[in-house]
């Protein structure tokens, strides 16, 4: 038996490992960005979704994409907030301002048994890129398995004015 959990092992995660920003390494100073434009993005997230009727509920992982899909320059996120069902401010992921550079992908993820969100959750970024470069893209995906059942889909942010 020792055998057939040896040989089933993975070894992928040796050969290609996952390259993740380190947050605390991204952080910077903005002093003066007047050449910049200024943002808000709305993503609606699910900590779970409602299954047969509102008493049954089937929880999500949530994996929170930012993007940055400039080429050639970085972009800056200053905030990215966490909101429950009721509106409530539950989580600030950054507290110093972070720079993406050109294709550069950060991201969040809440834990399938973190609930405090709720069927309601979204997320409020606010965000710097230069002048008429691509704002950032902010995406979602929600997944779930339990048994043979699976469940996943995403969501995409979009801007707000304010």
């Amino acid at each position: 038996m020792a055998f057939v959990i040896i040989g089933c092992n993975n070894d992928k995660a040796e050969k290609y490992p996952i390259k993740q920003a380190d947050w605390k390494s991204k952080e910077v100073n903005i002093e003066n960005y007047t050449n910049y434009s200024h943002g808000k993005t709305y993503l609606p997230v699910y900590s779970h979704i409602y299954h047969i009727h509102e008493a049954r509920t089937f929880d999500l992982t949530i994996t929170v994409s930012m993007r940055n899909i400039s080429t050639t320059d970085s972009v800056f996120i200053l905030k990215a907030d966490y909101f429950n069902t009721v509106g409530e401010n539950i989580r600030q992921y950054i507290n110093k301002p972070v720079y993406l550079s050109p294709l550069e992908t950060i991201e969040v993820v809440i834990k399938e048994q973190d609930i405090e969100g709720g069927s309601g959750a979204n997320f409020v970024f606010d965000w710097l890129c230069k002048d008429g470069i691509n704002p950032p893209l902010f995406e979602a995906v929600m997944i779930s398995t339990y048994g043979q059942q699976g469940i996943s889909f995403t969501t995409r942010g979009v801007q707000i004015t304010e």
